[in-house]
């Protein structure tokens, strides 16, 4: 190993992280294939046009009036005409998987052979065909690759096309051809001076040029007796090369038109041979070995595994459409009914002769603040909550800060706020110290970057009157959502998390309480072991043990809280790394509740699924929605492309206008929403794809802090603060909550790496 000049050794060049290797390589084997696949069908790269009729000057006059089978190979060009008596048949475009068996099934039937002008793009989709004509004693002949006009080619492109023909040819049956028809050919006085040199071209490369005597014009479907009658030559007894097609459409009349005229032209004496049988010249197909057969079969194989991924990508394309217009299905109907339920609430207690919004839940709650180096924001966070108008102690946990969070909380001197040091040891045991100083039943969660209206913890504990909730998630919004990245963060606030929270809460399956605004009874957390550090989603975790336990958990979306959002894409990436790894790790330490009884049954099997549909698995496929949008784009069909992404922008649109309505908020963010599709999403994909990574491949995830700017005031817009005194610690609890049956136990899963330097939360921005 090299040394420099004081003998130190040399820095390793840095190695690309497996995690972020693998989603590489896998999106440059879907763009290959795509490209492929786009390739063999002509999507791109092809040329349609066909060039109008010519002068015929520089064509010799002998070849004008010769047969249709034209050797240009020597100094002199040589025409052959079939003899009497033949008819040779020829068959262009193919071979399809529909018609091309067909048709081989009427030759073998009636004794005949014919020749098969294929081309290089259906030969490699389909080489069990062209081996199938070759194994028949068929003869093949080249119809160029990608069928284009050749007389507008370069001679680079006229030798590509036939190269990659033979490429096809040796891949699908092990053979090269000397035989050549041009696309958009037909009689040999129809060439011109465009065609002529195309024509000594491939001479010079070592090919005979096959024209036609006979065109039965079966692409026009004009009917079967129609066929049989232009496909019979025009003078007793006369041969014939007759032009066929076995592919670009449907052939049913071609095949029919074959079980009348072969038998009735053998009645009247005639043979159908190969096309160098009736010349009595060598046959055209040569054996190939060696590297170019094997570059051959690379080739069709390459095809092969091509055409199955974009089957494959298409039904998941299929699967992911199906996936998020069922989720929007969901979250509108079942918003609408938690809305509508919410209403009727509403309306319920005003005709009891209650105040509005009078709560029925009037004991004090512990604030748990788990805080690590939060100087920018702590401040804010715990003014925040003076301003409460209900009854509430708070107690921030110092996670081993470095940068003197405990010392600022302590400073304001606020009463009521109670400040616990720790060594850093992360969040979870952050909160569980709090859970044991705690004074009261009812428990509030908050990060030390979030802001409380004074409303929040009121309406936060209400659903606590029913003895049946366990854990209650609130409304967390975006609170810096004037740069962009905001904005979009806003949106999926709005949009995803509380629409979800809606939908769930009417299934009776929450999967998490945010970090960010979250309540708990505190005997339900100690029944379940408190917060666990199984996971880096302790949020999502204690939440689906607390189902599994038998707990309602439901949503207060009154219940407001302003949380600081990523400020850049590097700190977004980050945070939602954590939450979606965080997430698998949750979903996997409680799979077991999928066969259980009882809640965790229900929970199990509803919500465990959906969250794994909707979250996990649908988002992997979701990017296919825009892969196929780009190649729609580049390749075709544009217009239905760009209608089908439109249409599903529309629909998200929708889901996201009425999710505002809901929650009251302004609709000029969805303003952006078409670029959120086009940049946001994409980087949420390769998020979830990097945890996809990280879990399969058993990797660990650390803590991550995020930089914070302390952007939120102590009061959100539009928040009418109602500064009263905080509840001094040991204030009693009214009612006795009594706790549900424990249905099982939480099963403790696979741990995350220990926490190390960080007691950020894994499901809130952190």
């Amino acid at each position: 190993m090299r040394r420099g000049p004081a003998g130190s050794r040399r820095p390793k060049r840095p190695r690309l992280p497996l995690r972020y290797l693998l989603p590489s390589v896998l999106l440059a084997v879907v763009v290959v294939m795509l490209l492929l696949r786009g390739y063999v069908h002509s999507e791109f790269l092809a040329d349609h046009r066909v060039r109008p009729p010519a002068t015929t000057g520089a064509v010799p006059q002998k070849v004008l009036d010769g047969g249709p089978v034209l050797d240009a190979r020597g100094s002199e060009p040589v025409s052959h005409r079939v003899p009497d008596r033949n008819i040779v048949l020829t068959f262009d475009d193919g071979p399809d998987p529909e018609w091309t068996p067909k048709i081989l099934d009427k030759l073998a039937r009636h004794n005949a052979h014919a020749v098969f002008f294929v081309t290089g793009t259906m030969t490699a989709r389909h080489p069990d065909l062209v081996r199938r004509m070759v194994d028949e004693g068929h003869e093949v002949g080249l119809h160029t690759f990608n069928h284009p006009d050749l007389s507008y080619q370069s001679p680079g492109r006229v030798q590509r096309e036939l190269a990659q023909s033979q490429l096809a040819l040796a891949g699908a049956a092990g053979v090269h051809t000397s035989l050549f028809r041009p696309p958009y050919s037909s009689t040999a006085d129809a060439l011109d001076d465009r065609s002529w040199p195309v024509v000594r071209e491939v001479a010079s490369r070592g090919y005979i040029t096959a024209f036609i005597d006979t065109d039965s014009e079966d692409w026009a479907r004009p009917g079967v007796d129609e066929i049989v009658r232009r496909s019979t030559p025009r003078q007793p007894g006369e041969g014939a090369i007759v032009l066929m097609h076995d592919s670009g459409g449907d052939r049913s009349q071609t095949v029919a038109a074959l079980d009348r005229m072969i038998p009735r032209l053998q009645a009247q004496g005639y043979a159908f041979p190969r096309l160098t049988e009736a010349l009595g010249a060598p046959g055209p197909h040569s054996a190939v070995h060696g590297a170019q057969l094997w570059k051959g079969k690379a080739f069709v194989a390459a095809v092969g595994v091509s055409e199955s991924v974009t089957g494959v990508l298409v039904w998941a394309l299929v699967l992911a459409g199906g996936l998020v217009i069922a989720r929007f299905a969901l979250m509108l109907a079942l918003s609408a009914v938690h809305a509508g339920r919410a209403r009727r609430r509403h309306r319920g207690a005003r005709r009891g002769g209650a105040p509005p919004h009078a709560p029925q839940v009037t004991e004090p709650v512990t604030v748990l603040v788990p805080a690590f180096n939060e100087r920018e924001c702590i401040e804010n966070t715990v003014r925040s909550l003076a301003t409460s108008d209900h009854p509430l102690e708070v107690i921030v946990i110092d996670d081993g800060s470095t940068d003197g969070t405990a010392h600022i909380v302590e400073s304001l001197g606020l009463p009521g706020v109670r400040v616990l040091r720790q060594p850093n040891s992360g969040k979870p045991v952050a909160l569980n110290h709090g859970l044991q100083h705690a004074s009261h039943e009812l428990i509030v969660m908050m990060d030390g970057d979030t802001v409380f209206e004074p409303s929040t913890v009121r309406e936060l504990v209400q659903p606590f009157a029913d003895p049946r909730v366990g854990a209650v998630a609130g409304n967390a919004k975006v609170g810096n959502r004037q740069k962009l990245i905001g904005a979009w963060q806003h949106i999926e606030y709005v949009m995803g998390f509380n629409l979800d929270r809606r939908m769930y809460d009417v299934l009776r399956c929450m999967p998490t309480i945010p970090g960010a605004v979250g309540a708990f009874r505190r005997s339900a957390l100690w029944r379940v072991g408190g917060m666990s550090d199984d996971t880096l989603a302790e949020d999502t975790d204690v939440t689906m043990a607390l189902h599994r336990d038998g707990w309602q958990v439901v949503y207060a979306e009154r219940a407001r809280a302003w949380t600081e959002a990523p400020q850049n894409a590097r700190q977004l990436w980050s945070q939602r790394y954590r939450w979606s790894y965080g997430t698998m790790q949750a979903i996997w330490k409680h799979r077991r509740a999928v066969v259980e009884r009882g809640p965790s049954g229900h929970f199990g099997r509803v919500g465990l699924p959906l969250v794994s549909l909707f979250t996990v698995f649908a988002p992997l496929l979701a990017p296919l929605i825009d892969v196929f949008l780009v190649y729609g784009l580049l390749f075709g069909p544009t217009l239905r492309t760009a209608g089908a992404w439109l249409a599903v922008l529309a629909v998200q649109g929708l889901c996201a206008a009425y999710a505002f309505r809901l929650d009251r908020e302004r609709l000029t963010p969805l303003l952006t929403l078409p670029l959120q599709q086009l940049w946001y999403r994409q980087l949420m994909y390769m998020v979830l794809m990097q945890s996809w990574i990280t879990a399969l491949t058993g990797g660990r995830l650390k803590w991550q802090k995020l930089r914070r700017t302390g952007q939120l005031g102590a009061a959100p817009p539009g928040a009418a603060p109602d500064p009263r005194a905080l509840t001094p610690p040991g204030a009693p609890l009214s009612a006795t909550i009594a706790s549900p049956h424990r249905t099982t136990p939480a099963h403790a899963g696979p741990r995350a790496e220990p926490h190390r330097a960080d007691g950020g939360s894994g499901r809130t921005a952190t």
